[in-house]
């Protein structure tokens, strides 16, 4: 369902997709679920770096966790009221499946286990 957004709405995603870090987040997101640590040796920083850009993706509600045992695993939220508003934007942006690729290559894909 198509929504249309009020200037401030559209001021605060697009400041939240803003950061560089978040913006690679969403787009990997958009794809492939990943857990935290997939995201430390992503980006190469510490693991309470990217909880604080996870946790405010999930607080904005763009992205979901689900469980699997005691990992937990984001996701970008389809049923977010702005869904196809953050999917034009980052459709418009290369794809990140090779430093998926990367970490897969170095044994660090889902490597919570």
């Amino acid at each position: 369902m198509k929504h249309e957004l009020d200037i401030e709405t559209a001021a605060n995603i697009l400041k939240l997709l803003g950061d560089k870090t978040r913006l690679t987040m969403i787009k990997i997101l958009a794809d492939h679920e990943c857990c935290v640590c997939e995201f430390v040796a992503l980006f190469q920083m510490t693991q309470p770096a990217v909880s604080q850009h996870l946790r405010k993706l999930k607080d904005s509600g763009l992205v979901k966790e689900s469980r699997k045992g005691q990992w937990v695993f984001y996701s970008l939220n389809p049923s977010h009221t702005y869904y196809d508003f953050v999917r034009n934007v980052i459709s418009h942006l290369p794809n990140q499946l090779s430093k998926l690729k990367e970490l897969e290559a170095q044994g660090k894909r889902i490597s919570c286990d």
